[in-house]
């Protein structure tokens, strides 16, 4: 069954560009378009998509409000947000990530990493590129605690393992680089992480990323 795609952005001719590379791969199926976030919030209702390609800045709502009311951590809905950036101009991208999005992605991203990054997506995975991850959290170091704030409670129900592989999902790496950096196998990995998640309540690896910076527990800019 193709993946059901939203497309939602104000500039129409980036949605054509988007809707012509989509449409060209046989699993993927564009099933819609809007203009702003209220149009977004429309159109997932009247069309239930499995991943929406979200812009952040737009007329009337913009994809932070949109993504939280689809997606945010009190939704349960099928629909999985990518966020679309242009990353030295976007100031929200850590509050579109809080709100429940599943990754983010350059809006010049080359065509492949785009039908890629909706297929992970869909998948139930986040799209968490190590090096745009890295630079943004970096770049936002300011607005994230420097970790003189308390541990949360939460952080002590993981295990000394699962702690450790929280840090490497927050400075970006796949469950490939965790397995040959704890030289455990990828299966293991994908356990620990989903312990992870499950325990601190969180979504997907992205939430994850966010929290560890958030707790104290990675710092930015810190190797």
């Amino acid at each position: 069954m193709a993946i059901r795609v939203l497309l939602v952005d104000d500039q129409p001719l980036l949605r054509t560009g988007f809707r012509m590379i989509l449409e060209a791969e046989q699993d993927i199926a564009v099933v819609g378009e809007a203009g702003d976030g209220q149009q977004a919030l429309d159109q997932v209702r009247a069309l239930q998509p499995d991943v929406v390609l979200m812009d952040i800045r737009m007329p009337r709502m913009d994809g932070v409000e949109a993504t939280r009311q689809i997606s945010g951590p009190e939704k349960d809905g099928v629909a999985k947000v990518l966020v679309l950036t242009t990353f030295d101009l976007d100031e929200y991208v850590v509050e579109a990530l809080r709100a429940g999005a599943s990754g983010f992605l350059l809006k010049d991203a080359p065509a492949q990493e785009l039908v890629q990054a909706i297929r992970v997506v869909a998948g139930g995975e986040a799209m968490l590129a190590p090096s745009i991850t890295r630079r943004l959290l970096d770049l936002y170091a300011e607005r994230l605690p420097a970790g003189e704030e308390p541990v949360p409670q939460t952080l002590h129900t993981l295990t000394e393992r699962e702690v450790e592989v929280l840090k490497l999902v927050a400075k970006g790496l796949s469950n490939a680089e965790i397995a040959a950096d704890l030289f455990v196998s990828e299966t293991t990995v994908k356990t620990h992480v989903g312990h992870v998640l499950t325990k601190l309540g969180l979504r997907d690896r992205v939430q994850a990323a966010v929290y560890a910076y958030e707790s104290g527990l990675v710092r930015p800019g810190a190797q």
